[in-house]
């Protein structure tokens, strides 16, 4: 099914002008209840949800898209309006860290229990943002609503599969190379709050990963590991040695080869059997070689449990 299936032409506003993310929201509401009648008949619902979900976590997405979403009981239509600014506002990402200029809202309505169709044109609207920039682009310039129905009427949307590893990946972490030093890891790992991340090699060839762990266990001596009191070490003892090498010492051999893959059509349950029986905390979505995605457990309550 196209992405425009589920796009109303006259539900599609140009030149939008305001200050912030709730005017915006303000008048793609407002003016779509105007034209959709099913969304007028629940607009105080749809109204109430997309801002409760937006004080929850921000839906800017990167790329200069937003995607706010309502989820209403007895909403008998899935509906997808959208929004085209003037001049991009700035916006805060999900993580509540960083901003975004956000040019283009994507305003998803669909009943309580649509969660797999949400979530599948929240993954066909991202790939546009990740793979299609020329697309992107396109439509953050076009000058009439037809335009842009034209535009998504490329997109395609495959509602009729399970969800799948494609649908819940995060493919904007990151990778890190092998020739990343030390102190490279470390600031990363404290400043994007993450516990590892992908090595990928030049042309994008999964090769493992460098965590938290293989961090902390550089330069510590192996006998330490079964030793019970380890007291007869000075201050900055076993760390002298990561200390003296942080800055020259690439991750090369440091990193860990074997780590839990997957490719991008696992369905979600073989993933979440993985994260529960198994314990992992990280898989990786790996197709060919090639390196597409990291899934983490907080993606599965996010964007399957708590969409």
């Amino acid at each position: 099914m196209k992405l425009s299936s589920y796009l109303n032409p006259k539900c599609i506003y140009l030149n939008l002008k305001g200050d912030t993310k709730e005017d915006i929201l303000n008048q793609m509401i407002n003016n779509t209840a105007k034209n959709d009648k099913t969304f007028n008949d629940s607009l105080d619902l749809i109204k109430k949800s997309v801002f409760a979900r937006e004080a929850e976590v921000s839906t800017a997405m990167g790329s200069g898209i937003a995607i706010p979403h309502a989820r209403i009981d007895q909403y008998d239509d899935i509906l997808i309006s959208i929004g085209i600014m003037k001049e991009p506002i700035e916006c805060d990402m999900a993580d509540m860290k960083n901003k975004d200029l956000v040019k283009i809202f994507f305003m998803i309505t669909a009943e309580t229990l649509k969660n797999k169709i949400i979530l599948k044109i929240m993954s066909a609207i991202s790939k546009i943002a990740i793979k299609d920039k020329p697309l992107l682009e396109k439509i953050k310039n076009a000058k009439t609503s037809t335009e842009v129905y034209d535009l998504l009427s490329q997109i395609d949307v495959d509602i009729k599969n399970k969800i799948t590893a494609e649908d819940v990946m995060d493919p904007t972490i990151k990778p890190v190379s092998p020739e990343d030093t030390l102190e490279d890891i470390a600031r990363r790992l404290i400043t994007e709050e993450k516990s590892g991340f992908p090595v990928v090699d030049d042309e994008g060839y999964f090769l493992g990963e460098m965590t938290e762990r293989e961090l902390i266990s550089f330069g510590m001596p192996s006998y330490t590991s079964v030793m019970e009191d380890l007291n007869f070490f000075t201050i900055g003892e076993p760390f002298e040695e990561y200390l003296k090498n942080e800055k020259t010492t690439s991750i090369k051999g440091i990193y860990r080869s074997e780590t839990v893959i997957v490719d991008r059509k696992t369905p979600i349950m073989e993933i979440c059997l993985l994260i529960v029986n198994k314990g992992f905390t990280r898989i990786y979505v790996v197709e060919k070689g090639k390196y597409y995605g990291t899934i983490l457990r907080s993606h599965i309550i996010k964007k399957v449990l708590h969409i």
